[in-house]
């Protein structure tokens, strides 16, 4: 059995080993929780070597309690180097000690890995004095997350606010484009909107008298079709004088002299700081009305010929068309901020609820959750055949060339099959060996050596723990699961897994199970309890 437990730790491992120079050593392998481990390192040089030993905080899941002066004993031309470690943990469990870096003349050397395990200390109830049970105390108020139900509220309320805005603003513009019909009917109804807002009385008459103005200026500008806006009081005045002339206007030289008067009244009130008084607030304001009314009615009206009737009849089709245009691209605008707030209000909604991960694990995607969900597949694989539920289909893959010929000497029958790679974040293998000579398999000492091999393929700071395992069908194996710290790949990061292995000796042969993934998937989690719990295996004594 030895020689079969010497190969299935070469199964595994692919680690190359450099020449030994440091001892490794430890005072006890079982241990009670908060007892000290006492891990001893040795190396034996020259007087003239340099030999650097690390400053450590912890080794793996261990905290290092103590670090140990080095202890220095001369032997000869050599000395020996002894440097100890104190080491201990909180939680019982199985844990592998990892290799230690020491710099000997710059050079990196490693100790060698060791396995320990920590047991709960025994309590002895019926020594202990007894209480009695306290009563029920209610529980304290959490806030918990109310922040996020609050954001929610908030995120949502201010979609809706922009959507009202925005549909009110383009009402309003409608309305507006509705209401006034003629360059009087809004220079008159703007007028009385500015007598409403009470300006001048609240002492805004600056702000009055600039909104008195615009409103003239944008009359002469629709109506008479003169630049008044960009214009000044003097360029305004000279222009109008000159449409009047052209346009054949029955205004009278009073009109336009009023209006001016009020035009130069407004520039000392916005540059001068100018503050007329209470009456000729009003009557500016009676002024503007009266030019305005004045120009309205001193505009001739045209009677249109033939040609103009139909050109105006084409204008007004044209205009139609441009208005269902609009309309329907109004609708069209709605219709996709109605469909954006609802997704966007159920997103907000969703997240304050179940949270930032349901949200992209489900809109976006989550690789596990999509091999959780998918149809799975019932198979028998191996010999001794193993029957298992998975995901997917297992791909075989040949494990035979990577082992020694020694190795493969005592094996009679060998089949591997996995899903993925050791690089992803989701791997299951499932492997069976028969060996030529029948004997009782270790599953304990096949376990160590598995656990060795996932070390040399790059795991570390590796927590154990191991439990007897059984079936459905009442085979007894046995059970390790833990996580370990590994570099991704792709990222160079740090990345921790969990893992969980199962273990199965039968009709003279091994039947193994390993399931790896990223700690926290609570995806791979069912994916793992799901694939364990459909293990069937056949039993030899039936």
């Amino acid at each position: 059995m030895k020689k079969q437990i010497f190969f299935l730790l070469l199964l595994f491992s692919t680690a190359i080993f450099a020449q030994k120079r440091v001892e490794t050593s430890i005072d006890t392998t079982k241990n009670k929780i908060g007892a000290e481990f006492k891990l001893t390192l040795k190396t034996s040089v020259d007087t003239l070597s340099k030999v650097v030993f690390p400053n450590l905080k912890s080794l793996g899941a261990l905290e290092v309690i103590q670090s140990y002066p080095i202890d220095t004993v001369k032997n000869n031309d050599r000395y020996e180097l002894i440097k100890k470690y104190g080491l201990t943990q909180f939680d019982s469990g199985r844990y592998v000690i990892p290799a230690v870096k020491i710099v000997i003349n710059n050079k990196p050397y490693l100790s060698d890995s060791i396995a320990v395990e920590v047991a709960n200390v025994p309590v002895d109830t019926l020594k202990q004095k007894m209480y009695d049970i306290k009563d029920i105390q209610p529980a304290t108020y959490s806030i918990g997350n109310w922040w996020k139900y609050l954001l929610g509220f908030l995120l949502i309320h201010i979609i809706a606010a922009g959507v009202y805005f925005f549909l009110k603003h383009k009402q309003k513009k409608k309305i507006e484009e509705e209401v006034y019909k003629t360059p009087i009917e809004k220079a008159t109804s703007l007028l009385n909107n500015l007598e409403k807002k009470e300006l001048w009385q609240k002492g805004a008459i600056k702000e009055y008298y600039s909104e008195l103005t615009d409103i003239a200026r944008n009359y002469i500008e629709e109506a008479i079709e003169i630049p008044a806006m960009e214009s000044t009081t003097s360029e305004l005045i000279a222009g109008l004088r000159a449409a009047s002339v052209k346009k054949k206007m029955t205004v009278t030289a009073e009109t336009i002299e009023n209006l001016e008067r009020v035009l130069k009244q407004a520039d000392l009130v916005k540059f001068a700081k100018s503050k007329p008084l209470e009456y000729e607030i009003t009557e500016d304001k009676n002024k503007i009305q009266k030019a305005i009314l004045t120009l309205d009615s001193s505009i001739p009206v045209e009677i249109p010929e033939e040609e103009d009737v139909l050109l105006n009849e084409v204008q007004r089709q044209k205009q139609i068309a441009l208005q269902l245009k609009k309309k329907r691209n109004n609708r069209i605008v709605i219709s996709v901020a109605s469909v954006l707030f609802l997704l966007l209000a159920t997103t907000f909604y969703l997240m304050a609820t179940r949270g930032f991960d349901y949200v992209k694990d489900n809109l976006i995607g989550h690789p596990s959750k999509e091999l959780l969900e998918g149809e799975w597949v019932k198979s028998e694989y191996g010999n001794p055949a193993v029957q298992i539920e998975t995901p997917k289909v297992l791909v075989r893959t040949d494990l035979t060339k990577s082992l020694p010929k020694e190795g493969m000497a005592l094996i009679k029958e060998m089949q591997s099959f996995v899903y993925g790679s050791l690089i992803d974040d989701f791997y299951l293998m499932v492997s069976t060996l028969k060996y030529k000579q029948e004997g009782q398999i270790d599953l304990k000492k096949s376990m160590d050596g598995s656990l060795q091999a996932m070390e040399s393929q790059g795991a570390q700071n590796m927590i154990v723990k191991q439990e007897d395992y059984e079936t459905k069908e009442g085979i007894t194996g046995l059970k390790a699961y833990g996580t370990f710290s590994r570099v991704s790949p792709i990222t160079n990061d740090q990345q921790r897994m969990y893992y969980e292995v199962l273990m199965f000796s039968q009709e003279g042969g091994l039947q193994q199970i390993l399931i790896l993934h990223q700690e926290g998937d609570k995806y791979a989690n069912e994916i793992s309890e799901r694939v364990l719990s459909s293990v069937e295996l056949k039993n030899e004594g039936r």
